[in-house]
């Protein structure tokens, strides 16, 4: 009689990831996991009930992953006018790898028929929203935001494919754009 394979979530994780990255969204699967992580089915239902939970799982871990890495360069943004901005723009330098955009293109694929994802998005982005009001030009803050999501969306989905050089002085327009933008008399939020 063979022994169980042990596995950890992590590695389970990881088997969520790379199903998505090489059969897509669409192939994802518990019966697909179970057989990347080399584990049973049962092993992944006691974890994730559903395809939805993998989904949440695969979006959790990517929101957590982004959370430590702008928490770290808040910090090297201290001196900015905006860390929590400018430590956003500084995190879009660099290209998404192939599992940052599996899981944008799982993402926008499921959104809409799927309310917990749609929930989790709209949570994170009033997350964000939240940071951008923190600096003295809220309102230039959420412009430049919704500017750098549509630079960062192109490049998740495949669409733009930028050369370093394009991508940086692309940034750096955007972070003119803060510095330029006058605030109008009365900030509002939006953010419910």
């Amino acid at each position: 009689m063979g022994r169980t394979k042990k596995v950890s979530t992590h590695e389970i994780l990881d088997a969520i990831e790379r199903v998505v990255v090489k059969f897509g969204v669409s192939r994802l699967s518990i019966d697909a996991v179970a057989r990347e992580a080399g584990i049973s089915k049962s092993r992944v239902v006691y974890d994730y009930k559903s395809k939805t939970a993998l989904l949440e799982a695969l979006i959790d871990r990517q929101f957590q992953r982004d959370k430590e890495r702008i928490d770290i360069l808040v910090l090297e943004c201290a001196e900015t006018p905006h860390p929590e901005l400018f430590a956003r723009i500084k995190r879009a330098e660099q290209a998404p790898d192939d599992i940052e955009r599996a899981v944008a293109l799982a993402v926008s694929s499921s959104m809409s028929s799927e309310v917990s994802l749609q929930r989790k998005m709209r949570e994170w982005t009033v997350h964000d929203l939240k940071a951008m009001e923190a600096g003295e030009k809220p309102e230039a803050a959420r412009i430049v935001y919704f500017a750098l999501i549509g630079f960062n969306c192109h490049e998740w989905f495949g669409l733009v494919n930028w050369s370093n050089q394009e991508r940086f002085s692309f940034l750096e327009g955007i972070r003119a754009m803060y510095a330029s933008h006058t605030e109008s008399q009365a900030p509002t939020s939006h953010i419910t």
